[in-house]
């Protein structure tokens, strides 16, 4: 079991809970998936498949991280393709009851983290990844973010990018900073931007 430096990618479906919850079973069983396959299909960086959770997707990718520029461009696609897969969706079954709560409730939000030491397990057709970084990774889900759909990167890998290049990068939004403590893993420091821009810009030519 060897231990690889791994970045850590973890687009999320926000309001999957409220979705199940008040929306009828037939309607969620097809569009949840369907909306997981997207953000699979979306995958232009090479990124692997760790685990397909109820409402979210774990990809890395270990060895050399990608370059700022696709980094960013990657995560741009997964949040504007979610959006378009889900306004056809919404199209396709609008006549359906519960409908009308698909663009209401559902919404992205993505997870960036970078791990030293992270091992690759192979467990049936999957890889498990094992190490503190992974823990880290699920851990920045339950943030104190205000808004449900932002991009999140933990400064554990902005530290492996130039900050400003960044900002310049992400320029439809503010840049935040923010922490959480967790207990046996201390101080978390990342910082977010709002996503929720994009839908109305010209996102794919940033």
């Amino acid at each position: 079991m060897k231990a690889e430096p791994t970045l850590i990618c973890i687009p999320d479906i926000s309001g999957f809970t409220q979705f199940m919850r008040e929306a009828n079973f037939e309607l969620t069983s097809q569009i949840i998936p369907a909306l997981l396959n997207e953000i699979i299909y979306s995958n232009t960086i090479d990124l692997k498949v760790s685990e397909i959770e109820g409402d979210a997707v774990l990809f890395f990718r270990s060895g050399e991280l990608p370059n700022l520029n696709d980094l960013i461009d990657q995560c741009i696609r997964f949040y504007l393709d979610f959006y378009e897969r889900m306004d056809l969706l919404y199209k396709k079954h609008k006549k359906t009851e519960d409908a009308a709560s698909i663009p209401e409730i559902l919404g992205l939000k993505i997870i960036l983290h970078y791990g030293e030491e992270i091992a690759m397990v192979p467990i049936g057709n999957r890889i498990k990844l094992m190490g503190e970084d992974v823990i880290t990774a699920h851990r920045l889900l339950k943030n104190t973010i205000k808004t449900d759909e932002y991009l999140l990167i933990s400064d554990q890998l902005l530290k492996n990018y130039n900050k400003q290049e960044f900002i310049e990068k992400c320029n439809w939004s503010a840049l935040r900073n923010e922490a959480i403590d967790v207990e046996h893993l201390g101080t978390i420091k990342y910082h977010y931007i709002d996503l929720l821009p994009l839908k109305d810009s010209n996102a794919r030519n940033l």
